[in-house]
């Protein structure tokens, strides 16, 4: 009914003139004194006879209309295939040859792009690893001093190889496929697995860590909530000058870090997990990427975990990873 309605008010100009004409013929024959039955009967028969043939038409063009709707849902790779040509008009068999060419240029330019991507990440995937082997031969090298400069320079290397693993994770999440594995994860196991990695930070910078063991357990993928988490102690460390570092549970299955550190100012907050967004803190901080929270969000997306972050300028700054299922 919607689409018949539709369909009148696109072609009430053809109705409208019909009638006018139908007004001028009676008026013609009013002024003539000749009788208006003879007006208003071919009047009748020719509303009837457009009566049917509009109906057909009102038919037909929903007709069209349903093989476009359906067309909306055909993937482009094989729409030039889906199109009737047999009930298409001239101009419309001329769309419809344009459509297509249309869609083999944009699917010939989306494969590229994916061919593209496909290689860059490959590339990128390579060089990861080939640049990890360096990075280990200096960490040995630095494990057997226990200097000031030594332990600087373990921590320096710790943030070279979180950029390296940063660079991977991105180009890894704008591709089609993902190695996400959910199964039981213990939060303790993820946490004190971060911790370890960066104690070197924690006891140059003399901070306090708050941590008592949680005793949760919960539905994820340990290696990218791993990212996660590490992401978001590095940035406590990084932004914190002194006081301490907390860790603990809220009744609702929530996962809370906060610091006392520079805090984020509440301008920045709306926009903080946006890529590139690196904020008044990170334009002070010149090895800011803007990219550490970014990435956060979206594999938090993809692991259905809330992230949320709270922060007071001066204060220090809390984030919350709500997990959807605890065991």
């Amino acid at each position: 009914m919607t689409f018949t309605i539709q369909y009148i008010r696109e072609h009430k100009g053809i109705l409208l003139m019909q009638a006018f004409f139908a007004c001028v013929f009676a008026a013609a024959f009013y002024l003539y004194h000749l009788p208006l039955e003879a007006v208003l009967y071919p009047v009748c028969i020719c509303t009837v006879c457009g009566g049917v043939f509009g109906g057909r038409a009102v038919c037909s063009a929903y007709e069209k209309h349903k093989r476009l709707v359906k067309l909306k849902s055909v993937h482009r790779s094989i729409l030039p295939d889906a199109f009737e040509e047999e009930k298409a008009g001239i101009w419309e068999r001329d769309y419809q040859q344009i459509i297509a060419g249309l869609c083999r240029e944009l699917q010939s330019g989306e494969d590229e792009a994916v061919k593209s991507r496909r290689e860059m990440t490959d590339y990128f995937t390579v060089w990861v690893h080939q640049i990890k082997t360096p990075i280990a031969s200096m960490r040995l090298h630095l494990e057997a001093e226990d200097t000031r400069l030594a332990r600087r320079l373990k921590s320096e290397l710790r943030r070279i190889e979180q950029y390296v693993e940063m660079v991977l994770t991105y180009f890894r999440m704008g591709s089609d496929s993902s190695d996400y594995v959910f199964c039981e994860v213990s939060l303790d196991k993820v946490l004190r697995e971060s911790i370890r990695k960066l104690r070197g930070d924690f006891i140059m910078k003399g901070l306090e860590l708050d941590y008592t063991p949680l005793e949760k357990t919960v539905v994820s993928d340990e290696k990218w909530l791993s990212f996660v988490v590490e992401q978001i102690l590095s940035n406590a460390l990084k932004y914190t000058g002194a006081g301490r570092v907390a860790i603990w549970s809220e009744a609702s299955g929530t996962l809370c870090i906060s610091d006392t550190g520079i805090g984020i100012a509440p301008e920045d907050i709306p926009r903080i997990f946006e890529k590139g967004y690196t904020g008044g803190n990170g334009r002070t901080d010149k090895r800011a990427s803007g990219l550490g929270l970014y990435l956060c969000r979206q594999i938090c997306g993809c692991l259905g975990v809330e992230l949320s972050i709270d922060s007071e300028p001066e204060k220090g700054t809390t984030v919350r990873l709500r997990f959807d299922e605890e065991l």
